[in-house]
């Protein structure tokens, strides 16, 4: 009998294709819309494989229901969206995608300190509202980026690749890990700093740490109350990593200067939100690692993982 792989979302020709080659694909029909949970609770039951993106709640009674399931392949760095015990405890391989992402994600995570530093979202609505109509010394003064103290929280694959474009703009570069990276200290020029240290001394502190039991609301109301009233919070990691109703009411009484946001405890995050009433926040709807050849990328390597599995080998990305 032919093995069959489940697709949680309308992805490119040239993906499903390679699929194709090795199984039968059942796909849900559209990117726009998240995998319905009846469409994946009928579906895995006789699946071999599953390609699965990080909105999708993939938890132990889904994964029960694969009794034929080998592979989980999740589009995405990130896999906290995934019971890891409940597919170890069924012997089924989870992927990621790693690496492929790094400097585009590092892209957009420098953009977005840059843009909040500067103001820019500000900026463009004054100037389109028709609000500019004399040049005065202090408008829409932001934050020099340039000679800063940048602190990142997490020195992974995407940490490095920010440190190297912080060195572009002569920024003092700290970190704070899990475990310290002499070969990385070297390398870059950065600095190891103790997480209260670097949340004092930071002029803009950067979270790039993935969600684990130990890293959910790593900033709360005590770390924001650490660091600088001039300091700016970027989060490109996951939303949940952020005490999101403390960081609303730092920013709300001034304790921080602003934050840009790529990621949100609840995602979609509703359009009332507190913290996207504030102006001096700027947020984006979780396009970290969005152009288009890093997407093509890391659905490409998510179905060879699911290639390889199914033709009897290990996965090339495994997690377990």
């Amino acid at each position: 009998m032919r093995k069959k792989t489940v697709v949680t979302r309308l992805l490119p020709t040239e993906v499903i294709e390679k699929l194709q080659a090795v199984s039968e694909v059942t796909m849900w029909p559209t990117a726009e819309n998240a995998a319905s949970r009846e469409f994946l609770l009928r579906e895995i039951k006789d699946a071999d494989a599953l390609l699965s993106m990080l909105t999708d709640s993939i938890d132990a009674e889904l994964i029960a229901q694969g009794k034929k399931l080998r592979i989980i392949a999740n589009m995405a760095v990130g896999y906290d969206n995934i019971d890891l015990q409940a597919a170890k405890s069924q012997g089924i391989y989870v992927t990621n995608t790693p690496d492929v992402l790094n400097e585009t994600t590092a892209d957009l995570a420098f953009a977005l300190l840059l843009t909040t530093a500067r103001r820019i979202p500000e900026a463009i609505d004054f100037l389109r509202s028709g609000e500019w109509r004399l040049w005065s010394p202090f408008l829409l003064a932001g934050q020099d980026v340039y000679g800063a103290t940048l602190g990142i929280v997490g020195m992974g694959r995407i940490g490095e690749a920010v440190a190297k474009r912080a060195r572009g703009f002569a920024m003092h570069v700290l970190y704070h890990n899990r475990q310290r990276k002499p070969e990385v200290e070297e390398r870059l020029g950065v600095t190891y700093a103790t997480f209260d240290d670097l949340l004092r001394q930071a002029d803009f502190v950067m979270v790039l740490t993935p969600l684990t039991e130990s890293t959910y609301h790593m900033i709360g109301e005590r770390e924001l109350h650490l660091m600088k009233k001039t300091a700016i919070l970027i989060n490109v990691s996951r939303g949940s990593v952020v005490d999101e109703h403390a960081l609303y009411q730092a920013l709300r009484m001034g304790e921080i200067h602003a934050a840009g946001l790529d990621v949100f405890e609840q995602e979609p995050i509703p359009p009332d939100h507190p913290l996207l009433q504030l102006q001096n926040v700027v947020a984006l709807p979780h396009i970290g690692s969005a152009s288009r050849d890093t997407r093509m990328h890391m659905a490409m390597l998510a179905a060879d993982n699911i290639c390889a599995v199914l033709a009897g080998g290990d996965p090339i990305t495994s997690i377990v």
